[in-house]
């Protein structure tokens, strides 16, 4: 039997590989860009054929870099963002927006072309939505296949298969139609935890009850750590592994990075249930764990089994965090393009400029992140961003001021959200970071003083990767359950404490972002 592990995460912007051993080190590591288009300020779509495409390319690279004989190679593994993929019935792509160009057949994660549909589904009040914090998300599966129904007919006519994207990569890997637990749970309102799966009340109340069969999807899904079969010859050929590969039940990304991190704990129950994970991306997720059902409102879940047997898992998150500041720098006139050069030419100068200032640096700017709406816990899709105290200033330093300010109040959202869960009984020890904000010296700062919480900064550079590693070894055999192989592959991690002289600076900030929410909602009222 093979002793690597493969693992793939898709982001929105790229395909990433990595090559594990069984004790979790990283042997070779490699990334791939996927496409997207914009049709509009609220679309975005993928070519899912590019994306296989780029997941192949990156874990042939991978090999390479490791210097693997792939026919060691035991499992393999992947998460995704929570997109939509289309397919007909033979199984080749439909364009979600219609035309004659049918590869870009997949509804990015972030798109918001179902704002109407969400808001619908809502307006219904039923039970199901107790598990999305009483609030329908557009970034949800169901908001979207409504919007797809209504505005494309004969799309729809066509379809055979709707897939979460995690579950296309597994199926296009083994040919296998099952679905795993975790994608199906967090995003398709399908509930392991109740006899009726599926709930027919639901689906009939918003006009889907053609939807099952449409998208070919089954009844049951497949645990997290359970493996879906192996790799067809095309699609060993395709990734540049042997057949005899075992394919592992996908997962959501964010999910993926919180076993990445927590994994450890799996078998230490009163100690996972004090840990929280922080996934730190394009957009921000916050995890914890739970041995019984604990709701609240704009936090979505408790979903029973979506990672770890046996334990109700809830998340809340922002909806824009790295992409709110790619923006910053994108649309201010002193800034330009957003990459990772120039966001370490911003962060350099923000420490030159709070040491010349001090505590008064930007001290008037005050920011509400919410530019592509709430997630959590307002749960207001349709909030938008906030930003008070701007001066004349177009200069590169007022970007910094504004840079600043602006990750502020991500961590600022942060500590809300974890107010919140507390007000729900989830008791809050120490936040482990994971994602691509542990590159982001600022963000960990703030993440650290702002939330007043003990942080955990893995040694691994990429938990997401990692935690799906976990779950190939798991199916491929290499651990009996997912406990076992989080206790084995998980990494150790820096300890970084809250420093108290910050944190009568950081509560005060953290009125004045109450006060705006509250103003904000004020403002919407006003005839």
């Amino acid at each position: 039997m093979g002793d690597l592990i493969v693992a793939v995460d898709i982001g929105t912007g790229s395909a990433r590989a990595g090559v594990f051993d069984r004790s979790g080190r990283l042997l070779g590591r490699s990334e791939h860009p996927i496409a997207m288009r914009r049709p509009s300020a609220d679309r975005a779509e993928h070519d899912s054929e590019n994306i296989w495409q780029a997941v192949c390319a990156a874990v042939k690279a991978a090999c390479r870099v490791a210097g693997a004989d792939t026919a060691r190679v035991a499992a393999f593994g992947v998460d995704a963002t929570c997109s939509l993929v289309m397919r007909d019935e033979a199984g080749k792509p439909l364009a979600v927006s219609g035309g004659e160009d049918a590869r870009w057949d997949t509804i990015v994660w972030l798109d918001h072309r179902a704002l109407e549909e969400a808001d619908f589904c809502t307006a219904t009040k039923h039970p199901v939505l107790a598990h999305s914090g009483h609030v329908m998300s557009p970034e949800m599966e169901m908001p979207k296949l409504m919007w797809l129904k209504r505005h494309q007919p004969e799309q729809w006519a066509k379809a055979g298969y709707f897939f979460d994207l995690a579950d296309f990569i597994t199926w296009r890997a083994t040919g296998s139609n099952a679905r795993s637990r975790c994608t199906m749970t967090a995003k398709w309102n399908h509930r392991a935890h109740e006899k009726e799966r599926w709930s027919e009340s639901f689906l009939k109340a918003i006009g889907l009850e053609d939807v099952r069969e449409r998208g070919s999807l089954p009844d049951e899904t497949v645990p997290v750590g359970n493996a879906l079969g192996r790799l067809t010859p095309d699609a060993a050929h395709d990734l540049g592994l042997s057949a005899e590969c075992v394919v592992a039940t996908g997962l959501i990304d964010a999910y993926a990075g919180t076993l990445g991190v927590l994994g450890r704990f799996a078998g230490e129950p009163e100690t996972l249930e004090r840990q929280f994970a922080l996934i730190g991306g394009t957009s921000s997720c916050i995890v914890a764990f739970s041995r019984s059902e604990k709701f609240g409102f704009g936090m979505w879940g408790p979903y029973y089994e979506a990672v770890l047997p046996g334990w109700w898992l809830v998340e809340g998150g922002q909806s824009a965090t790295g992409a709110l500041l790619d923006h910053i720098v994108r649309a201010h006139s002193a800034g330009g393009e957003p990459d990772a050069a120039n966001h370490a030419r911003i962060i350099a100068r923000i420490r030159a400029m709070r040491q010349e200032e001090g505590d008064g640096f930007a001290a008037r700017l005050h920011v509400l992140p919410d530019f592509h709406g709430n997630r959590s816990p307002l749960a207001d899709p349709h909030a938008l961003g906030v930003i008070s105290g701007l001066a004349l200033d177009a200069s590169f330093d007022g970007l910094c001021r504004l840079y600043w300010r602006t990750s502020v109040a991500i961590a600022l959202g942060i500590r809300h959200i974890l107010e919140k869960l507390g007000e729900c009984g989830y008791r809050r020890d120490t936040l482990h970071i994971a994602g691509g904000h542990v590159h982001n010296p600022l963000l960990l700062e703030l993440y650290r003083d702002v939330t007043g919480c003990r942080i955990v900064v893995p040694e691994t550079g990429d938990a997401v990767l990692l935690g799906t590693a976990m779950v190939a070894a798991t199916a491929g055999g290499l651990y009996p359950d997912l406990a076992a192989a989080g206790a084995a592959m998980s990494p150790g991690g820096t300890v970084l404490l809250p420093d108290a002289r910050r944190k009568a600076g950081y509560d005060r900030d953290y009125r004045r972002f109450l006060a705006l929410v509250r103003h904000r909602a004020e403002l919407e009222t006003i005839d």
